[in-house]
């Protein structure tokens, strides 16, 4: 088994990691993982092409040796880390007392300690439990509980799940799950009576809340993506907070959207879930906020910034495998026919997120504002090994549309806010005025090219450094949207295009 999980992670590693590295390459490194369990026995082994023998030893002596195989020999290298494997087993009661799967573990941390900080191995167990949670192997019914007294409540609904589709509300007492009273159950132990598979019937048993009649609800569990947009309005402007790009993401962000171009005013300005949306107004400005958001998945980023781009490169991933080579491009229609952006961003927003951002930045949509953002721009493949367990393996760098890696880099802002309220009250000024302080910072960083050496990377994140998102974010961004004369003077300067 760890010859096949061996030779098979190598076939999924050569072709596909960022950097070549050859099967001798890995498979030594890997070795490392023998002394990472026990550090009396010693791997002599070389990463480059060498003749000399491969050797595992003890202070006492040597316990095994082989000539090194064809650097690009697969199978000669897993043979090897069999061999010696199998002999520092046979030496070391620490070895044994790990076992097998620690053995396996340990051998891809010390091989990952040698790429980037995101390929990883996961055991056979918790790879289980993740592929079950990516393909929706479990399902509920869309809603949260709370205790009440003896008894419990509906705390939440998410209105992307059959609980709010059935008419269910926040408030309603739960006196039962198919039949079983939930009095005197905690909140926990219940949910867990709401999963089950994707497409099978659950039925509660609720109350209006201060109410004595009960009605039944038939629900048809589904695999609930969990919420991750809320809007908030203030006059004629409307935030638009984003914690997460999960599957139904861009579905959200379309119907704030839609609902804020089209002001009911004969409502109140309450949107679904009772959140403030609505406005009796004409939109001035959309705030997207990005801070805290640290990603999901990419291609839920990219519609996002289709619903408010008419055309253009989203972002671009390139990798050494051609299949990691991809141009996402977007055409076909700004909801909000062009009304004024802000991305609002901070040291914490990664991933999918900086890829909004920088997209409409990059395109002259949007004026981001905050700090330098994490700088997570690298893309990950997965591939199952024989043990069950799985590879996630980095196979691609993201560039934003004018070519500058997010990895590292991040999205340095327009207008900075970490660098004290002195700073971002002269920035606002000068804007005002048609002065870009932060035009040089901007350039630079739009201009750079991977891979960034790190004191390059530091160099130009100094500009703006990374920080957790405050009050006077959101104040920037709606001085920005109410004096139109400093929004334009600080979209991306025209010579980073």
């Amino acid at each position: 088994m760890v010859g096949g999980v061996i030779e098979t992670a190598l076939a999924v590693l050569e072709p596909r990691t960022l950097e070549p590295h050859s099967a001798q390459q890995l498979t030594v490194w890997g070795l490392g993982g023998i002394t990472a369990i026990d550090p009396a026995l010693t791997v002599d082994a070389q990463a480059e092409a060498a003749t000399a023998p491969v050797r595992l030893a003890t202070p006492q002596g040597v316990l095994f040796t082989a000539s090194p195989p064809a650097p690009g020999d697969r199978a000669g290298w897993a043979r090897l880390a069999v061999a010696m494997t199998a002999s520092a087993w046979t030496a070391s009661a620490a070895m044994r007392d790990a076992g097998q799967q620690a053995v396996i573990q340990s051998f891809f941390d010390e091989l990952f300690n040698h790429l980037d900080p995101y390929s990883r191995y996961v055991a056979p167990a918790p790879a289980e439990t993740e592929r079950a949670a990516r393909s929706g192997g479990t399902a509920g019914a869309g809603v949260t509980l709370e205790a009440l007294g003896h008894g419990l409540a509906i705390a939440s609904v998410n209105a992307n799940g059959p609980a709010w589709a059935g008419g269910i509300t926040v408030g309603m007492r739960l006196l039962s799950i198919d039949g079983r009273t939930v009095r005197g159950m905690e909140p926990d132990a219940a949910a867990a009576l709401l999963q089950g598979d994707a497409g099978s019937v659950v039925t509660l048993t609720l109350a209006p809340s201060g109410g004595r009649r009960s009605v039944s609800y038939a629900l048809t569990r589904a695999a609930v993506p969990p919420e991750t947009v809320f809007a908030f309005s203030n006059g004629d402007i409307v935030v638009l907070r984003v914690t997460g790009f999960s599957a139904d993401t861009a579905q959200e962000i379309s119907q704030f959207l839609e609902e804020a171009m089209n002001p009911d005013a004969d409502e109140p300005p309450t949107g679904r879930h009772g959140r403030t949306a609505g406005r009796r107004t004409p939109l001035r400005g959309l705030i997207f906020d990005l801070r805290g958001n640290r990603g999901g998945l990419l291609q839920q980023a990219v519609t996002a910034v289709a619903l408010v781009l008419d055309h253009g490169v989203a972002v671009t991933t390139v990798g050494r495998d051609p299949q990691a080579n991809h141009v996402w491009a977007v055409q076909g229609g700004d909801l909000t026919d062009g009304v004024p952006i802000v991305v609002l961003v901070d040291g914490r927003t990664a991933s999918a997120a900086e890829i909004m951002a920088a997209a409409l930045s990059d395109h002259r949509r949007a004026v981001v504002v905050g700090s330098a953002t994490l700088g997570k721009g690298l893309v990950q493949t997965i591939a199952q090994l024989p043990d069950g367990g799985e590879l996630f393996v980095t196979w691609s760098r993201v560039l934003a549309p004018l070519g500058w890696p997010l990895q590292g880099l991040g999205v340095i802002p327009e207008v900075c806010t970490s660098l004290g309220q002195s700073s971002l009250d002269r920035q606002l000024q000068d804007l005002a005025a048609g002065v870009f302080d932060e035009r040089r910072a901007v350039i630079d960083s739009r201009d750079a090219r991977a891979p960034l050496p790190v004191a390059r990377i530091l160099e130009l994140r100094q500009a703006c450094p990374a920080a957790i998102g405050s009050d006077g974010d959101l104040d920037a961004a709606r001085s920005l949207l109410e004096t139109p004369g400093s929004y334009q003077a600080a979209l991306v300067p025209e010579a980073a295009e």
